[in-house]
Formats: C-alpha cells, sequence, structure tokens
C-alpha cells in the first residue's frame, strides 16, 4: 500500500512541499530577484456582499489559511508536505476499514478531506512558520536594520493593529541581504505595495515597523519622532 498507485498523488505533493522547502533553505529565505506576483496578503479588504442576511469575507477565509502570516513560499510548501502526508495516512486508514485500496468516490473524499486537514493546520502554523523563515535571515538580538530602506517582497504591508504581516527586503550595514518580518504603523497613511521603497523605523520582537518612502508619512514619523524627544 505504501508505494501503491492510489498514493502517488500523495508522494508527488510531499516531494513538491520537500523541495520547497530546501529551495527556501538554501536560498536564505529568498530574494527580491524571485517575483512571486501570485503572493496574496490577506490585508486586501475583499468583501463580497451576497444577498440575504450575510456577507462572504475572502479576507477572512485567506486569513484563515495562513495568506498574509507567512511568506507565501513558505506557506505553500507547509500545504503541500501536510496535504501529502495527511492523504497517504487517510488512505492507509480506509484500507484498514474497507480491506481494500480506496478508488471511485472514496479517492474524491481523502482529496478534499486531506486539503482541508492541510489548510487548516498550515492555517495554524503559519505565523510560528513565518517568525522561523525570518530568523534564516536576521540576527534577532540586534537593531541594526532600525533606519535602514527596504524593498517589499510580499504584495502588500499590513497595518500593526490587523493581526497580519508582509515582507521587506532589507541591505543591512554589512551589505547581506535579509528578508523581515514587517507591518506600518497605526498612524500611518500609505500601505506599501509589492516593489515599493520603506523605510525602518523601530522594531518590536522579531516583527519590523516600516512606513513607505517618499510619503508624507516620513514627515509624520520625523514629527513624533522630535515631540518624543521634547518630551523626555
Amino acid at each position: 500500500m505504501l508505494f501503491n498507485s492510489a498514493n502517488m498523488p500523495y508522494w508527488l505533493l510531499l516531494g513538491m512541499g520537500v523541495l520547497l522547502f530546501l529551495f527556501v533553505i538554501f536560498s536564505g529565505g529568498g530574494d527580491e530577484d524571485i517575483d512571486v506576483d501570485v503572493d496574496v496578503d490577506a490585508d486586501v479588504d475583499t468583501d463580497i456582499d451576497l444577498d440575504g442576511e450575510g456577507s462572504f469575507n475572502l479576507g477572512f477565509l485567506l486569513g484563515w489559511a495562513g495568506v498574509g502570516k507567512a511568506p507565501l513560499i513558505l506557506l505553500l510548501a507547509t500545504d503541500l508536505s501536510l496535504w501529502g502526508l495527511s492523504g497517504w495516512m487517510l488512505n492507509v486508514w480506509l484500507e484498514s476499514i474497507l480491506n481494500q485500496i480506496p478508488s471511485g468516490i472514496w479517492n474524491g473524499i481523502v482529496l478534499l478531506l486531506s486539503l482541508f486537514i492541510a489548510l487548516l493546520i498550515g492555517g495554524l502554523i503559519a505565523r510560528p512558520m513565518g517568525r522561523i523563515f525570518a530568523e534564516f535571515g536576521e540576527d534577532t538580538s540586534s537593531d541594526r536594520l532600525i533606519g535602514r530602506n527596504g524593498t517589499v517582497c510580499s504584495a502588500t504591508i499590513p497595518a500593526e493593529d490587523k493581526g497580519r504581516i508582509g515582507q521587506i527586503d532589507v541591505i543591512d550595514k554589512s551589505g547581506n541581504l535579509v528578508t523581515i518580518n514587517a507591518t506600518i504603523p497605526k498612524w500611518a497613511k500609505v500601505i506599501p505595495h509589492h516593489g515599493e521603497r520603506v523605510i525602518v523605523i523601530n522594531r518590536k520582537q522579531d516583527i519590523y515597523s516600516v512606513i513607505a518612502k517618499d510619503t508624507p508619512d516620513v514627515d509624520r514619523w520625523l514629527n513624533l519622532t522630535k515631540k518624543k524627544i521634547r518630551t523626555k
């Protein structure tokens, strides 16, 4: 049963997930030369109002699946690996119950159920995985990136009160390219998008605060900094 043809799709999914994990590790977390245009940030307000009493919130669905909580390539690697593993385990479990290799409608049930399990578990571990991902490229005991310019490599950088994170690439003073988790402050008015330049202004644990470069937010930040200095 282990290498039965019924399990081949799940072995392929698991293999693709492992390859993506290896790519993330050996590429140092990826860099901005790898253009992932399909990166979708759950911060995008895509509420689709339906006729009736309820509404369908696409942003909530994406957030539930972990989109916006970790780099897309890492989330994809996790989901593919979990999909392959859970599909294979479900096939083995069903064979022990049915006394035969699952086929027909059971194949569709296993496929959909294993996908649901993968998205559920992947969404739950997305944020911890994002933190581990960020530690590949940064020295978490240092604030050496404060004041540096960076480039947005996720779809957008969400506000810090949204419960989600974005990603930026920054070159530190030693010339090392690092990828870090980032959000914009509550008072910021401009949302940075993919490929735009930002300035790192603060750090809270493993998440950095950034603002869009060459925007009115820079003046707001300077004014706030001056006020803090005067009150000391």
